[in-house]
C-alpha cells in the first residue's frame, strides 16, 4: 500500500487518540470511583434534554439514547430525557443555537463526537470555538466502518480498493457530513490506500449517518465510511448492508467480531472516534458538577457498561480536567491536519 501524506497524518492523529485512551486507563480514568450517591441532577421541574444535532439514525442519536437508558435505569430522572433532533451543518446549529439562544439550560445535554472537534477545528461551525460551551463527559469511544450494500461485489477492503484504483468514477463514497468532515477524511484515507487523491474521490454529503446508511441502502451510493455504534443495528442476518473492515487496532467484540480490521487486510487505517455531551456556556458551575459527578457514578457501574456495549459503543471515561485536557490536545491535532490538507476556512 502506498503511503501517503494524508495517510501519514491519520496515523499519527489516531496514534495520538489512541493513546490518550491507552493514558485514560492507565490513570483510572476509564472507571471512576464509585461514591455513595450521585447528586440529584440539575433540571429542576424541567424535563432533560438530550440535543442529537443530526438527524435520527446517526452517532449522535446513539449517544443520546445512551443517556436516556442510563439515567432512566439508574432511576435519577423523574420523566425520562427527552431526545430532540436538531440537524443542520453536521452539528454547527445545534452549536450556535445553544451558546446564542440556550445559553443557560442546565437540563440540556448536547452530543458530540470527534468530528465535533474536528469541524471546530477547521472552521466549519463559523467563528464558535471549543471555549463556548462546557464539555461534561465522555463516556465512550467508536471506531469508523466500511460500509456497502448486501448486494454490493466486493467482499473483502482490497477488493473494494481494486476497484476504487481501476475506476475511482464509478464508486461514490457517502458521508454524514461535508468535505472536511471526519466522515469525509475516513473516505480520503481509503481512497489514499487505492492510489487515488482525494480531490479526484466522489463524495456525497448527508445530514447525518441516518441519512447516509439510507442512500446506502436505497444504491445511491456504493459506500459510507461510519461508525461502529452506528451500524450495530443494522447487521441482522440478510440484512441490507455488508461490513468490509473496522478502522480499529484490533477485531472488535460483539456483533462486528467476525469483521477483520483494515490492518488485517494490508490497509493501515485506524479510526477511534470519542463520544460525549457538552451544555451551554451559561450553566452554572454547580449544575456542571452535578452532571460530571453523575456520569461518574453511571460510568463506574456494570449496568452503564452494558448499556454502552449495547450502543456500540467500547470504553471511555473523562470528565472534568482530563476531558478537557483531552479537548485541547485533539483541537490543536485537528487544526494541524486541517491545515495540512487545505480544510481550514
Amino acid at each position: 500500500m502506498r503511503s501517503t501524506p494524508m495517510l501519514q497524518a491519520g496515523r499519527r492523529w489516531a496514534g495520538a487518540l489512541l493513546m490518550a485512551a491507552a493514558l485514560a486507563a492507565g490513570t483510572g480514568l476509564m472507571a471512576p470511583a464509585a461514591h455513595a450517591a450521585p447528586p440529584a441532577l440539575p433540571v429542576g421541574d424541567a424535563a432533560p434534554e438530550c440535543i442529537a444535532p443530526a438527524k435520527p439514525g446517526g452517532g449522535f442519536d446513539q449517544s443520546c439514547k445512551l443517556a436516556q437508558a442510563a439515567f432512566q435505569q439508574a432511576g435519577l430522572t423523574k420523566t425520562p430525557m427527552r431526545i430532540t433532533y436538531l440537524p443542520g451543518g453536521v452539528g454547527a446549529i445545534a452549536f450556535d443555537q445553544i451558546v446564542t439562544r440556550r445559553p443557560a439550560e442546565p437540563q440540556t445535554l448536547v452530543a458530540f463526537s470527534s468530528g465535533s472537534l474536528l469541524n471546530l477545528s477547521n472552521g466549519r461551525f463559523g467563528k464558535r470555538s471549543i471555549d463556548d460551551v462546557r464539555w461534561v463527559a465522555a463516556v465512550g469511544i467508536d471506531y469508523g466502518v466500511v460500509l456497502v450494500g448486501r448486494q454490493a461485489p466486493w467482499k473483502t477492503l482490497p477488493e473494494l480498493l481494486a476497484a476504487l484504483k481501476a475506476d475511482p468514477g464509478r464508486i461514490s463514497f457517502a458521508a454524514g457530513g461535508t468535505i472536511g468532515s471526519q466522515d469525509w477524511v475516513k473516505s480520503a484515507l481509503v481512497a489514499g490506500a487505492a492510489g487515488v487523491d482525494h480531490k479526484s474521490m466522489r463524495f456525497v454529503a448527508f445530514e447525518g449517518g441516518g441519512e447516509a446508511s439510507a442512500a446506502l441502502k436505497g444504491g445511491h451510493v456504493q459506500v459510507y465510511m461510519g461508525d461502529a455504534s452506528e451500524v450495530f443495528d443494522k447487521l441482522a442476518p440478510g440484512g441490507p448492508f455488508r461490513v468490509l473492515a473496522v478502522l480499529a487496532e484490533q477485531r472488535l467484540p460483539g456483533p462486528l467480531a467476525g469483521v477483520p480490521t483494515a490492518r488485517e487486510q494490508g490497509v493501515d487505517i485506524v479510526w477511534p472516534a470519542i463520544r460525549g455531551f457538552y451544555v451551554g456556556p451559561q450553566v452554572s458551575d454547580g449544575a456542571v458538577v452535578a452532571w460530571t459527578a453523575s456520569f461518574d457514578q453511571l460510568m463506574a457501574t456494570p449496568a452503564f457498561q452494558e448499556l454502552r456495549a449495547q450502543h456500540g459503543l467500547f470504553p471511555l471515561a473523562l470528565t472534568g480536567p482530563a476531558l478537557r485536557a483531552f479537548i485541547d490536545r485533539q483541537h490543536r491535532q485537528y487544526g494541524e491536519l486541517a491545515t495540512r490538507f487545505g480544510l481550514r476556512r
